[in-house]
């Protein structure tokens, strides 16, 4: 059969070949401006607008990298809301024009630091980190730690890019956190009774190391210093062992060590250093300032210590049975001096402050206002609890969070009722508040993590129930940082078989969340969220 002729006039041809795109005929302007006025341009651009003229050029890349422009734009989006959201700030004199980015004027709060005269801050790369906790992006990583349970339960902090561990098999051990998970140092157990607790020295070091505090089944304590430049632990002091029980909680800022025991009684230490040791690790022991038997404190608890110019302020949040089957919250505080004079010590319950305007009330308006503080209190038991002033965040079992705020004065310690907090879809392990009024929740299966912005909650929002992506972001591994792990001697294949569970330990800081787990057959493992 003779093939088809193809017609002349057949615009259609499939031999024919397509025209050319035509380029649009527009002018270059960007390329042709001085640097001063296409940063001037940039400064007007949206991030992602900002990220897509990186991939144009070498000079656009340049100039859209600029730390000033992100520094305005890290500005607009993290510090100014969270400004707006602190009680008092708009009310101050100079906040109409300190609210708005000035490279001069601005008021950066927390992020004080980053401002700092000397400061070599990386805008972009904090605008990132910013931005990933807020979408709850993060790179996680699994470490094998040890491979059977310890008992007591193995203890994990961490302080910047350094993890701490210590546990009654290996003693204390130091991680670093940059890059890939590797050890820095070890230190064998110094106590046949295992470490009950844990906690990392909050306040500031001129000398190159970071403090560590361990306390231990017997009732005892050791301070520890990792030297940063030889990457070793040294020995600094062990208190003997005490007969009113295993410590259960403590908090250390040096030269302050706040302990609680079994009895339990809460104890306030100062470490006094001198010229002959000022060059040494070791420390003297230390003096007690303060000593005192509490009669309602129910575990969970936290400790807190805050220092001042001129009052030091240990705290002791704890739990206490409320109405027969309900349970609230409760801060004990003890005030004293910078020379260790004891100003005074109160206690304060959640709600505390309901019952003294009920007096104010008719008997009807009393009756139901009551009525309604009593439901308002958490039915069950919390899982956790967690203290950093002035937020006090407790964990429950019926997929809930609680919320009070504490109000420390001169005058008055008051904490308000409390705010449940919804968003998780089941039981909740453990929670932990941090700086910046951020916290980490994470579910008893270890599969559910979400981070809360805690400042501007208060008890108005008690009986209003917000959409849970209002409430908090859940975090999700991030699209180029796939979960990884990193398990020596074990067979990954049946790890991913077996049931994870969250052993009640997290912590973290401005870049990661640590997360330590439990496996079905008993290795323990740490996760690591990295927002960065």
């Amino acid at each position: 059969m003779s093939k088809r002729r193809i017609d002349d006039g057949d615009q259609t041809s499939p031999y024919e070949r397509s025209a050319k795109r035509v380029r649009p005929n527009k002018v270059d302007r960007l390329s042709s401006l001085s640097d001063e006025l296409l940063l001037r341009t940039l400064s007007f651009l949206r991030t992602s607008d900002l990220v897509v003229c990186e991939r144009l050029s070498r000079r656009l890349k340049l100039m859209a990298s600029d730390g000033q422009i992100w520094k305005a734009h890290y500005y607009d989006r993290f510090v100014r809301p969270r400004a707006s959201r602190i009680p008092g700030i708009k009310s101050q004199r100079d906040s109409a024009g300190s609210l708005f980015y000035s490279s001069r004027i601005s008021r950066w709060l927390n992020d004080e630091k980053l401002v700092q005269e000397g400061a070599l801050t990386d805008w972009k790369r904090q605008y990132k980190l910013r931005h990933n906790w807020s979408r709850g992006s993060a790179h996680i990583t699994e470490t094998e730690v040890a491979e059977r349970p310890s008992s007591p339960p193995l203890l994990v902090r961490l302080h910047g890019d350094i993890m701490f561990i210590a546990d009654d098999q290996h003693g204390l051990r130091a991680f670093s956190m940059k890059g890939k998970c590797r050890l820095l140092a070890t230190y064998p157990p110094t106590s046949s009774a295992g470490p009950t607790v844990m906690a990392v020295d909050s306040g500031p070091n001129a000398y190159g190391e970071v403090r560590l505090a361990v306390g231990f089944l017997d009732g005892s304590f050791a301070v520890y210093a990792l030297g940063k430049a030889k990457a070793a632990f040294s020995h600094c002091y062990t208190h003997p062992a005490s007969t009113m029980g295993s410590l259960s909680a403590v908090a250390f800022s040096f030269p302050y060590l706040l302990t609680m025991n079994q009895e339990p009684r809460l104890s306030l230490y100062i470490f006094d250093r001198d010229d002959e040791t000022e060059k040494s690790s070791a420390l003297k022991a230390p003096r007690l300032l303060s000593s005192l038997k509490s009669q309602t404190a129910y575990a969970p608890l936290s400790l807190s210590l805050r220092i001042s110019n001129e009052v030091i302020s240990a705290s002791i949040a704890f739990t206490k049975p409320f109405y027969g089957s309900r349970w609230t919250v409760g801060v004990q505080e003890l005030r004293l001096s910078t020379d260790g004079t004891m100003l005074g010590s109160r206690v304060a319950s959640a709600g505390s402050g309901v019952q003294s305007n009920l007096q104010r009330l008719a008997p009807y308006q009393a009756a139901a206002s009551h009525m309604l503080h009593v439901l308002s209190v958490p039915s069950t038991r919390p899982a956790s609890l967690s203290y950093n002033h002035p937020y006090l965040l407790t964990a429950h079992p019926n997929n809930t969070l609680t919320l009070y705020v504490v109000t420390s004065t001169n005058e008055d310690l008051i904490i308000s009722p409390g705010t449940i907090l919804w968003g998780h879809s089941s039981s909740i392990s453990v929670a932990h508040v941090g700086d910046r009024g951020k916290a980490v929740s994470i579910s008893t299966k270890g599969n559910e993590l979400r981070v809360w912005e805690l400042e501007g909650r208060g008890p108005s929002t008690l009986r209003r129930r917000p959409p849970p992506e209002q409430s908090s972001v859940r975090v999700f591994p991030s699209a180029d940082g796939a979960f990884s792990k990193q398990i020596p001697n074990l067979d990954l294949v049946e790890m991913g078989k077996t049931e994870e569970v969250a052993k009640g330990w997290i912590t973290f800081d401005e870049e990661k969340v640590v997360l330590l787990q439990e496996k079905r057959h008993g290795a323990q493992a740490v996760v690591v969220y990295d927002f960065t």
